[in-house]
C-alpha cells in the first residue's frame, strides 16, 4: 500500500512538474513573439531603442505564475530575441539578467497578494529595474553615461503600455488559474 501511495506522489509530481514546463514554455514563446512582432523601432537613443509589447506576456507570467516563470519568460524570451535579431544580439546577457530581474520582483512582490494596487508596485519596480538596468547595460556597451538617458522615456513607453494592458485583467486572470491550476 506504501508503495502505491509514493507511486501516486510520484505521478503527481512528474505531472506538476511537467506542467510547470510547459507553462514555462508557452510564456517564453509568448514573450518572444510581442517582443520580435509587436514593435516599433524608435529614431531616438544611441541604439535607436525599440518599444515592444514583450512585458505584457511577463507580466502576467509573473503575477498569475509566479518569480519563477516571470523570470524564465522574461530573461529566455527577451534574450531570445535579442540573439536571434543579430542586431541586438549583443544586448542578450544583459537582457537575460534585467528581464529576469524584472519578472523575479514582480512575481515575488505579487507572489502573495492578488490586488490591483499590489500589481501596480510590482510593475513599477519592474520599471525601474528596467530603466536602471539598461541605463547601466547601455553606459557600459557604449562607453558613454550620458546617451543612455535618451533611452529611458521608450523604456518608460514600454512599460506603461502593459501596465494598461496587464493591470485591469491581472487580478482576474490570477483567480482563473487559481482555480484552474490550483495555484498559489
Amino acid at each position: 500500500m506504501e508503495n502505491i501511495a509514493k507511486k501516486e506522489k510520484s505521478v503527481s509530481t512528474t505531472s506538476e512538474k511537467i506542467r510547470e514546463l510547459a507553462i514555462d514554455a508557452v510564456f517564453i514563446a509568448l514573450t518572444y513573439v510581442f517582443t520580435a512582432f509587436i514593435n516599433i523601432k524608435l529614431p531616438i537613443a544611441a541604439n535607436g531603442g525599440l518599444i515592444h509589447l514583450g512585458n505584457i506576456p511577463l507580466f502576467i507570467a509573473a503575477i498569475v505564475f509566479g518569480w519563477k516563470t516571470g523570470m524564465i519568460a522574461g530573461g529566455i524570451g527577451m534574450g531570445l530575441f535579442d540573439m536571434i535579431s543579430g542586431f541586438w544580439a549583443t544586448w542578450a546577457p544583459f537582457t537575460l539578467v534585467i528581464v529576469g530581474l524584472m519578472g523575479f520582483a514582480v512575481g515575488k512582490i505579487t507572489e502573495k497578494r492578488n490586488s490591483y494596487v499590489v500589481n501596480l508596485i510590482a510593475i513599477i519596480v519592474a520599471a525601474v529595474i528596467k530603466v536602471v538596468g539598461y541605463y547601466i547595460a547601455e553606459g557600459v556597451i557604449y562607453g558613454n553615461w550620458v546617451a543612455p538617458v535618451s533611452s529611458i522615456p521608450g523604456n518608460l513607453v514600454q512599460i506603461g503600455v502593459a501596465a494598461i494592458i496587464v493591470l485591469p485583467i491581472s487580478v482576474r486572470l490570477k483567480k482563473a488559474a487559481a482555480k484552474i491550476f490550483a495555484t498559489k
